[in-house]
Parts: structure tokens; sequence; C-alpha cells
């Protein structure tokens, strides 16, 4: 069965940081990354990476968000830093065997950020 098991998010002062991790099981993932929505709008891309180690981030991301990976623990992390009240957002873990395969969805975490 497969599955992606989320942890972080929660309740940030402006500034600050946090870290959200996914861990997968029940297959390998060559994409893992992570999307955000907010209330009335879509699901939007925050940053994808490979299991080869390439990465692709949102322009509100670069500089700010690190995406990493452990394939040993087929998890991946996503380092959010300085963050600003309009991060404020559900973030999803998102995965897929192959690119362009079935698209796997994590619960989804909160995160807040106040100013």
């Amino acid at each position: 069965q497969v599955q992606l098991l989320e942890s972080g998010g929660g309740l940030v002062q402006a500034g600050g940081s946090l870290r959200l991790s996914c861990a997968a099981s029940g297959t390998i993932f060559s994409i893992m990354g992570r999307y955000l929505q907010s209330p009335g709008k879509q699901r939007e891309l925050v940053a994808l990476i490979t299991s080869g180690g390439s990465t692709t981030y949102a322009d509100s991301a670069k500089g700010r968000f690190t995406i990493s990976r452990d394939n040993a623990k087929n998890t991946a992390y996503l380092q959010m830093n300085s963050l600003k009240p309009e991060d404020t957002a559900i973030y999803y873990c998102y995965a897929q065997r192959v690119l362009g395969g079935q698209i796997y969805w994590g619960q989804g975490t909160q995160v807040t950020v106040y100013s």
C-alpha cells in the first residue's frame, strides 16, 4: 500500500523557519515535492526533487526554501526559511513513480505564518 506520511508544519512568526517531511512507503518515487493550497485558490507548485537530486522551485520559494531527499529513507524534506504571512497555506506532499505517471498526494499539513 502506497502511503505518504507528512510531518512538520505549524505556527511560526514571520522570518522564522519550518521543516516539512514526507516519508513514502510502499514504492519508490522518482519525483517528490510539495505543493501548497491557499483558501479559495488552486493547488500550486512549491518545489520538486528527483531521485537524482535535480530540483525545481516556484519563484516565490527560490532563495528561501530548500528541498532535499534521503533516498535510503524514501523521504523528502522542505526547509522553509524567512517565512512570510503569504506563505500561509496547506502544504501537500506530492510524489510520482515516474514522470507523467500517477500522482500521489499526502494528507496535507497546515503552515501558518503570523506577523
